[in-house]
C-alpha cells in the first residue's frame, strides 16, 4: 500500500558528498516523522538524521555539522544530503517514515535501503 524508494547511494571519495532521496508513494493521508538510519556490517541500526513535519531536526553526533535533513511534503520526500564524508560513514542507509494511511492509524515504513560506499 505505502511504499518508500531511496536513490543517490553509490561509492565517493572520503571528504566527497551525496544527496540521497527517499519517495513515498501510495495511499498516505499524512506524514509525521521522517528519518534516515544507516547500518553497517556487524553493527547495530542507528538514527542519522531525523525531521518532523514542522520541520524540527535532529542529527546524531557522528554526523552532526556536515549533514542536512530536509523534506519536501508536496512531493513526501526527504532527503539527506551528506558532506565531508568519511569512511566510517559507509553503510546501508535506510529511510524511514511514519505515515497514517487511514483516519487514526499511523505506521513506520521503511526503505529497501542503499549502499553508500566512502573509500578512495
Amino acid at each position: 500500500q505505502v511504499q518508500l524508494v531511496e536513490s543517490g547511494g553509490g561509492l565517493v571519495q572520503p571528504g566527497g558528498s551525496l544527496r540521497l532521496s527517499c519517495a513515498a508513494s501510495g495511499s498516505i493521508f499524512s506524514i509525521s516523522g521522517m528519518g534516515w538510519y544507516r547500518q553497517a556490517p556487524g553493527k547495530q541500526r542507528e538514527l542519522v538524521a531525523a525531521i518532523t513535519s514542522g520541520g524540527s531536526t535532529n542529527y546524531a553526533d557522528s554526523v552532526k555539522g556536515r549533514t542536512t535533513i530536509s523534506r519536501d511534503n508536496a512531493k513526501n520526500t526527504v532527503y539527506l544530503q551528506m558532506n565531508s564524508l568519511k569512511p566510517e560513514d559507509t553503510a546501508v542507509y535506510y529511510c524511514n517514515a511514519r505515515i497514517q494511511t487511514t483516519g487514526w492509524v499511523r505506521n513506520d515504513y521503511w526503505g529497501q535501503g542503499t549502499q553508500v560506499t566512502v573509500s578512495s
